[in-house]
């Protein structure tokens, strides 16, 4: 009887626990839009924006943790974390739980940051900062407290909550013109590329 030599192919680098979570990021945001805009089931679209908060720490944690940090990982976060807060804060201005000051603030400053690293420095990459990490946590924690603040008898939630984004409205504009610096500042020769990893 012949027998065929397997030979175990090596795991795809981007296949991670943490990219995972990250792609589950990705999976949350519909059902979420949909039960906020139904209104059918505040208790459940709270606990899944709680779990779509969560993971975006979660990822990063288990990434430095478990040492399997990718750079499509470094890509998808970001990316999850933008798409993820501009589909809830619109959603949120739609139903009326959050004023349209602030998703428009942070749409724009996203909006302004996006066209000039696209236009001035598309293959170079920006590096995290304390105020955008700070700005993230904000924003993510108070948009969970404004849809905990959905069910009834939490308005006060939802108070504390529409506050909180405020704030993490005004983090996201220090935080945008520290990236803006970053793009305008002139090249070192041979310096080092920074990363854009997970906040």
């Amino acid at each position: 009887m012949n027998t065929k030599d397997r030979t175990l192919r090596p795991r795809p680098e981007w296949w991670t626990i943490p990219n995972l979570f990250t792609v589950n990021r990705f999976v949350l945001i519909v059902p979420i839009v949909a039960l906020l805009l139904s209104g059918a089931q505040p208790l459940t679209a709270a606990t899944l924006t709680v779990l779509f908060g969560a993971t975006d720490w979660v990822d990063g944690f288990l990434a430095r943790r478990l040492g399997q940090e990718t750079r499509l990982g470094e890509i998808l976060d970001p990316i999850a974390d933008r798409l993820g807060i501009g589909c809830l804060g619109i959603t949120l201005t739609i139903i009326g739980a959050i004023p349209w000051s602030v998703i428009i603030v942070i749409l724009l400053v996203d909006l302004i940051v996006g066209s000039v690293f696209l236009a001035r420095h598309r293959n170079h990459q920006l590096s995290v900062t304390w105020i955008g990490k700070i700005r993230t946590a904000l924003i993510m924690i108070s948009t969970s407290i404004v849809t905990v603040g959905l069910i009834p008898g939490m308005e006060l939630a939802l108070l504390i909550g529409q506050v909180g984004l405020v704030v993490g409205a005004l983090f996201h504009i220090a935080a945008g013109i520290g990236y803006l610096r970053q793009l305008f500042r002139q090249d070192v020769p041979h310096a080092p590329a920074t990363t854009l990893g997970r906040d």
